[in-house]
């Protein structure tokens, strides 16, 4: 009834170092304000924001219409919206080699 007015959110819901590097699984959204300096590579990329670098995505790559990529995308099928921008190439990824190709190169001991 007498309530305060809600105060704006300053959340932060996540903070990656400009020298941290991250091995694994992380789940986050880019939202069409948000930037990521440097190579992204993933299984899989839905992208709104902006990314300057270039992004690998072995599987599925779909880009929003406020998406803005400065760097090459490697893909394995990709989606793009009306208004996305790609200042960079587009690169298929590689196909995994065929077993033939796995048999006949050279065998390294670990």
């Amino acid at each position: 009834m007498f309530g305060r007015e809600p105060k704006p959110s300053s959340r932060v819901d996540i903070l990656i170092g400009k020298t941290a590097r991250i091995r694994g699984d992380i789940d986050f959204s880019v939202s069409e304000g948000a930037c990521i300096e440097g190579s992204v590579e993933v299984a899989n990329v839905v992208l709104n924001g902006t990314v300057k670098g270039d992004i690998r995505a072995a599987r599925h790559v779909v880009l929003g219409p406020s998406a803005k990529v400065q760097g090459n995308v490697y893909y394995g099928s990709i989606e793009s919206a009306s208004g996305a921008e790609i200042l960079g190439k587009l690169v298929p990824a590689n196909e995994p080699p065929s077993s033939e190709q796995a048999e006949a190169a050279p065998q390294h001991p670990v």
